[in-house]
């Protein structure tokens, strides 16, 4: 049944009204047509008499509703409370984004938060309605469905790529659970339904192309910008228009339109697709809730930096080693320099095809001579060999909290480091790299005292990005 916490009438305003605000945050499942939409989509308001509303796509799924075709809720932002969250069950949302239950099963996602299956499926049922099984296969037929779509992926790859272990499999959960078959899907599609039927056969390696979307306003500039002033030669190619960097097998290139990112993905093995979206989306900040950081930052001291930059994103990472190697690497030094020796690690330790090094390549590797200091090496390796034996994860299965005091324990990270990598691969909205210069500065000029940063909660690391983006 629908989930309690969600309160009827305000959800059925929102619908009424097209909110986009709230787009990602329920569903509205209607009992006569037994399909779910988003709260944007265009058809006509049912009466409330047929609404159930849902909090996860999945648990609307579960109750026998299928997506609906016109506002297809494959395409909703994240819903920014679960983006949010650093408990048991927000962490185990991004792992299975992430691809891990596809991967390792609901037992090794289990694991992977250090906590049994049973439990694990407690606290979901409890949050959700639904098991962590049943919403790692809503995660594949969404995926799925937006390939059959927008994609000339022949089936059985789309298949594959979406995570399912067969094409029978696939076929018989997408009738199950939405009625039609993919080819019937396919088939009537939309405009683009001739197009796809008639496209050659996807080549290994052919490039394809998604819509990421975000919710309005969403500074696009700053966050490629930010990118592009950071990229690691060898690595990266970006500027205020693009972004573009090798992943395992391929490449990615991330292009921002009025109201969508293009993500367009030219990779060997299509099933590292939903891991690639999934983390495409916490690099760009998609889920973020423009207007409710808005409406706490504006009321203090940075009012007039809120206004000049609305819908400012805290870019994250596409991996969390790499932005911890980064964070280590920047410490008192320019960004420009720190460009220089990560293109070095790259080139000396990166795996073919211009990757950035694993944990457990870097631990191996020589570092000597690369313009690093001993005590930096030092550091380095310390980092990467705690993420070789499980001590530390940046990925999303730790407890934010537990991975931070984890970085302190390594000798060569102070607050600053830790805070920083807290803010951008834990994706910690409060993060607050403590001692930087730069904010400090910005600070100083602004005539903004130090006992403001506390009214800056729970957004402080969009503080942060307001303060570094307006030097």
């Amino acid at each position: 049944m629908a989930l309690q916490e969600l309160d009827f009438d305000s959800c059925y305003r929102a619908v009424s009204a097209r909110d986009p605000r709230f787009d990602g945050r329920f569903y509205t499942a209607v009992t006569t047509t037994r399909i779910y939409c988003r709260p944007i989509c265009p058809a006509r308001t049912p009466s409330w008499r047929n609404v159930r509303f849902y909090r996860h796509a999945a648990s609307a799924e579960a109750a026998g509703f299928r997506p609906c075709k016109r506002c297809r809720p494959e395409l909703s932002p994240g819903d920014p409370g679960w983006d949010l969250r650093g408990d048991l069950v927000g962490r185990a949302l991004r792992l299975i984004d992430d691809g891990a239950a596809d991967e390792q099963g609901v037992a090794g996602l289990a694991r992977r938060l250090h906590i049994t299956e049973r439990h694990l499926h407690r606290l979901f049922v409890a949050e959700l309605g639904v098991g962590p099984l049943a919403v790692a296969r809503t995660k594949r037929l969404l995926l799925a469905k937006q390939l059959l779509t927008e994609t000339s992926l022949p089936i059985t790859e789309v298949a594959f790529a979406a995570g399912f272990g067969s094409v029978r499999q696939f076929n018989a959960t997408m009738r199950e659970t939405y009625g039609f078959t993919p080819s019937e899907l396919r088939a009537t599609a939309g405009p683009r339904a001739a197009a796809i039927a008639s496209a050659p056969a996807a080549q290994t390696g052919a490039t394809l192309r998604l819509r990421l979307h975000r919710r309005h306003p969403y500074d696009a500039d700053g966050v490629f910008s930010f990118l592009a002033a950071r990229a690691i030669p060898g690595l990266e190619v970006a500027d205020r228009t693009s972004y573009r960097r090798a992943v395992p097998g391929g490449t990615i290139t991330l292009t921002p339109r009025p109201d969508h990112i293009a993500l367009d993905v030219a990779v060997e093995d299509t099933r590292q697709l939903a891991r690639i979206v999934a983390r495409c989306r916490r690099l760009l900040d998609l889920d973020a809730d423009p207007q409710a950081i808005a409406d706490v930052l504006s009321g203090t001291s940075l009012a007039p930096l809120v206004a000049a930059r609305p819908g400012l994103r805290v870019p994250g990472t596409f991996d969390g080693f790499e932005l911890a190697v980064r964070a280590v690497v920047g410490q008192q030094i320019s960004v420009a320099g720190a460009r220089t020796l990560l293109g070095r690690i790259v080139a000396r330790a990166g795996a073919p095809g211009g990757l950035f090094p694993t944990p457990a390549r870097l631990l191996e590797a020589d570092l000597s001579g690369l313009g690093l200091t001993g005590r930096r090496i030092d550091t380095l390796k310390d980092l990467a060999a705690r993420l070789v034996d499980g001590r530390l994860d940046l990925d999303g299965g730790q407890d934010p909290a537990q991975a931070v005091a984890e970085l302190l324990e390594v000798r060569g990270i102070g607050p600053w480091t830790a805070g920083y990598i807290a803010l951008r691969a834990l994706r910690d909205p409060d993060a607050w790299p403590t001692g930087d210069l730069v904010l400090v500065k910005r600070m100083a000029a602004l005539g903004i005292p130090n006992d403001h940063i506390e009214r800056w909660r729970p957004w402080r690391a969009y503080a942060a990005l307001h303060l570094w983006s307006s030097s």
